[in-house]
C-alpha cells in the first residue's frame, strides 16, 4: 500500500469562527455544503459537533455508491478539523485561517488516502486525487455561498 494526496483551497467571504463553526456541526450545517451529486447522506451517528463526533456517509462516485464511518478529531480546534475513517482507508483535513484582516477565511480541505502500489496504484490515486479536487472545489463554492446565508 502507498499513499495519495488531493488538496483544495479556497477563500470565504466569512470570518474564521463562523465558517469554522459550518464546518465542524454535522448535525445542521455541514450537511448543507457537501455536493449533494455526490454524497447521498451524512448521518450523525454520535456526539454532532466537533471532536468525539462519529458520522456514517455514503457517497456516490463515478457509479459507485460506498459507506464510511468517520470519527471527528480536532487537532487544534476552531482551526484544524479531521475527518478519520474508521477503516484507516482515508483522513480529509479541513484548515481554516483568518484572512483579508479577518473578514474573510481560507479554507483548504486536503485528503491523504491509501492505495495500491505499482502503476495500477498510480493510475487510481491519479483518478482518485482529480476527483477529490472537483468534490471539494464545488464543496468550498457551497460553504462561500452557505456562509453568506448566515450573516
Amino acid at each position: 500500500m502507498t499513499e495519495g494526496t488531493a488538496k483544495g483551497s479556497a477563500i470565504i467571504h466569512a470570518p474564521a469562527a463562523r465558517v469554522y463553526g459550518i464546518i465542524a456541526d454535522y448535525r445542521v450545517h455541514h450537511p448543507r455544503i457537501v455536493p449533494p451529486e455526490y454524497f447521498r447522506t451524512v448521518e450523525v451517528e454520535a456526539g454532532g459537533v466537533g471532536a468525539g463526533t462519529r458520522i456514517r456517509v455514503e457517497t456516490r462516485v463515478l457509479g459507485k455508491t460506498q459507506q464510511f464511518v468517520h470519527h471527528i478529531r480536532e487537532p487544534e480546534p476552531g482551526r484544524v478539523l479531521e475527518e478519520v475513517d474508521a477503516s484507516g482507508f482515508s483522513v480529509t483535513r479541513f484548515t481554516v485561517e483568518p484572512a483579508e484582516q479577518g473578514a474573510s477565511s481560507r479554507v483548504t480541505i486536503a485528503t491523504t488516502f491509501r492505495s495500491r502500489s505499482g502503476p495500477l496504484g498510480a493510475i487510481e490515486r491519479a483518478v482518485t486525487a482529480a476527483m477529490l479536487r472537483r468534490i471539494y472545489k464545488k464543496e468550498l463554492a457551497r460553504l462561500e455561498q452557505y456562509a453568506a446565508t448566515l450573516q
